[in-house]
């Protein structure tokens, strides 16, 4: 099995690039894209807590913290 890529760093101009796009895709507003990257952020942790109540407690082993309880 191949290993994942490493993320190539951010530089400070990248940061700043994508905040000039999420301020632009909201209409110019900062209030407005800072509302909706905290939407966006609220979502993606919901779908990983989903993920990680999915997967096996053996797969994982045990890394991902509460895992659901075993049925008996």
């Amino acid at each position: 099995m191949c290993a994942a890529p490493e993320p190539a760093a951010r530089t400070e101009g990248d940061l700043e690039l994508a905040a000039d796009q999420a301020i632009e895709a909201c209409g110019g507003d900062p209030r407005e894209a800072v509302k909706a990257l905290l939407i966006a952020i609220d979502f993606l942790e919901s779908v990983a807590n989903e993920l990680r109540a999915a997967i096996s407690i053996g797969y994982s082993r045990g890394r991902l913290g509460p895992q659901r309880k075993r049925k008996e």
